[in-house]
């Protein structure tokens, strides 16, 4: 399996993956809109030989503050796994390699919304996020700090851009 970026030859089969694995058209549609309005900092994919296309992640720009300074920050969504691949370290891969990337990019934090179990392997916390003013709140909004103290003050807050409207 090679992780890659994606490609514009890779956008209908992402679609499909996208769909499939969240039974609907809203993440497809997610991030035709992200790509659309010029957000998507980070597009990867991870592809079998034989499978073609098992996985994708979205990395996209969003603009954060904590006590008035602005962070670079970033918004993990969508990542899917094909059902045949998933167990598999495929999302695993996938998020090692745009955390990577995020962090040679100059990238101080990312949020997500998603499983705190599966997100917290990679340092994602609600705690960090708890303080940051959003759309989502609890324990399935999470941040991670790739800056240390990026995330440090006494408020916050997340404006996460029409693209993600439904």
């Amino acid at each position: 399996m090679i992780v890659r970026d994606e490609t514009p030859a890779d956008r209908p089969h992402v679609d499909l993956l996208l769909d499939r694995a969240f039974g609907g058209t809203y993440e497809s549609r997610l991030v035709a809109r992200l790509r659309a309005a010029a957000l998507v900092a980070i597009a990867l994919v991870a592809e079998e030989e034989k499978e073609g296309i098992v996985g994708h992640i979205v990395m996209s720009r969003l603009p954060a503050q904590v006590d008035g300074r602005c962070l670079r920050a970033l918004a993990l969504a969508p990542m899917a796994v094909r059902a045949d691949r998933q167990r598999r370290g495929v999302g695993t891969r996938l998020i090692a390699a745009a955390l990577e990337r995020a962090r040679a990019s100059g990238v101080e934090a990312i949020f997500v919304l998603g499983h705190p179990d599966y997100y917290a392997r990679f340092g994602f916390s609600a705690d960090l996020a708890a303080k940051i003013a959003a759309p989502f709140a609890g324990a399935n909004f999470m941040a991670l700090e790739l800056v240390p103290g990026s995330l440090a003050g006494v408020a916050g807050a997340v404006t996460y851009p029409p693209a993600f409207s439904r």
